[in-house]
């Protein structure tokens, strides 16, 4: 059965490059091999809405209003109407089966189609903000956590990269196991094909927003530890984000500038240049719901250190495709590193098993055939056609600071 599928993301490659843009043109992609039709609505880099064709997959790039709005929650409910409008103005009813969408930001479009055009929704959460945050602090993290529930609710199938994140959102959403599938993001077959080039010197790699939650900060005062067993030693991070002055100023206090350096963004290219030089990939995260950048290190071959948390948990198993240390622990972080520096042939051997893992099981096609299955499951039950499913899970009003 070929399904028309309508997608809606607020990121999606090339002009946005973060892993929920990059999960969307993976999978949109790897979906046209399995006989869907796939449109993408998404967010525009200029002005104007444009229309172009990515190897197959149909995509309307939508310009947001410029109204100078205050903050991200007006922005993001300016986005989902200019999405509406363009929904309604290009599209109908009967040009799609199914609505898939990405996260809470399309949230208020996704309701608005399904309900008009009467099709079943799907959502896949790719992170909650009660987890980002560790809980709820301000009135804006709240509607954030209530519009995700909302989409989560609104939504007849609700898909999570991982174990850990559909055990979160059935504590924090209240959403039903039997609601939920697990679908791991994937990786494409041109990273295992990167050969590697290992620089000169031992060189730590950081991929990844530079947020407090990815851990950048703990990463350097690691390095100022591992910096004086490995004088040599350097340390790239590839990404950008609010953290970015202060992560300047912490590079400077440690000792370690002309040793510690900021790349900004990198596209896949260049991204995979520097997993090809990489001695060890560093990802000490204190929350991640999957952590794709993991499954690129080891799909080049690199070997790696990451945050015993969340998803991470469910890709790396410690001690045998990489290293596992505690979250927010500098020490422990340093000590890993150290240890890889100073056995190689241990380091090469964990990042050779964490390769054959990642190619076994992480690859699109896999992935795309997995979805493909939930939309068969939604479709092929009567009445889930009709706009008005809901589950009977209990609603957890969310409210500031805490969740009741």
């Amino acid at each position: 059965m070929t399904w028309r599928v309508l997608m809606l993301a607020w990121e999606y490659p090339p002009h946005h490059v973060g892993g929920l843009g990059r999960h969307v043109g993976h999978l949109s992609r790897t979906l046209l091999e399995r006989e869907a039709e796939v449109t993408v609505l998404t967010r525009s880099v200029s002005s104007e809405t444009e229309r172009w064709d990515d190897d197959g997959v149909r995509v309307v790039s939508v310009a947001p209003f410029r109204l100078n709005p205050p903050d991200f929650i007006t922005w993001a409910a300016q986005f989902n109407v200019a999405l509406m409008g363009v929904a309604a103005k290009e599209f109908s009813p009967g040009d799609f089966d199914v609505i898939h969408a990405h996260d809470w930001i399309v949230a208020y479009a996704a309701k608005a189609i399904k309900e008009a055009w009467k099709k079943p929704l799907i959502a896949t959460i790719h992170a909650t903000e009660f987890g980002r945050q560790r809980g709820l602090h301000n009135p804006m993290q709240a509607h954030i956590s209530e519009t995700e529930w909302w989409l989560s609710y609104e939504a007849c199938r609700v898909i999570v990269c991982s174990r850990y994140m559909g055990a979160e959102v059935g504590v924090v959403f209240g959403v039903p196991g039997d609601k939920v599938r697990v679908i791991p993001n994937g990786i494409d077959s041109s990273w295992f094909m990167t050969r590697r080039r290992k620089a000169e010197r031992p060189l730590v790699i950081f991929v990844g927003r530079l947020v407090i939650e990815k851990g950048p900060l703990v990463l350097v005062d690691a390095m100022a530890e591992v910096a004086k067993r490995f004088p040599d030693a350097e340390l790239a991070f590839a990404g950008s984000g609010p953290l970015e002055g202060e992560l300047r100023s912490r590079i400077a206090r440690s000792g370690l500038e002309g040793r510690a350096h900021l790349l900004g963004r990198l596209d896949d290219r260049r991204l995979r240049d520097l997993y090809s030089k990489a001695w060890v990939a560093a990802f000490p995260s204190s929350y991640e719901p999957f952590g794709i950048v993991a499954l690129e290190a080891m799909a080049t071959g690199v070997p790696v250190v990451v945050g015993n948390t969340g998803g991470l948990r469910e890709i790396v198993t410690a001690g045998e495709t990489g290293l596992a240390v505690e979250p927010n622990n500098p020490s422990a972080l340093a000590g890993a590193i150290s240890a890889l520096f100073s056995n190689p042939d241990r380091a090469e051997e964990m990042a050779g098993r964490a390769k054959r893992v990642a190619l076994a099981e992480y690859s699109w096609s896999d992935i795309a055939g997995k979805t493909v299955a939930v939309y068969d499951e939604v479709l092929g039950v009567p009445g889930l056609g009709d706009g008005d499913l809901q589950t009977k899970e209990k609603r957890h009003r969310i409210t500031t600071g805490a969740r009741v």
